[in-house]
């Protein structure tokens, strides 16, 4: 037979939605090292295309790996964080 062992009651309250200050605080961290990097990446091909178009690429390439790649990561450290300050609190 399968002992159950109890486990501590959670008090933790689930952590709500950023402010506005820190959701900016967040998208600067994903989106200045990520056009940072395309820009490296792709200097040579950015630099024969006019600077709409070196919009357009480095945009069409950066939000996606901002929205789905970076921003949960980010959302997650974030929790983690609040969450272990809450525990040293209190």
């Amino acid at each position: 037979m399968s002992q159950t062992h109890p486990t501590a009651p959670t008090t933790q309250r689930p952590v709500g939605p950023p402010s506005k200050h820190q959701l900016a605080v967040m998208i600067w961290i994903a989106v200045f090292p990520t056009l940072t990097v395309l820009n490296l990446a792709l200097q040579p091909w950015l630099a024969t295309l006019g600077p709409v178009q070196r919009t357009f690429v480095l945009a069409t390439i950066a939000v996606p790996i901002v929205i789905y790649g970076l921003m949960p990561r980010l959302h997650r450290v974030r929790a983690r964080i609040l969450a272990r300050a809450r525990l040293q609190s209190g």
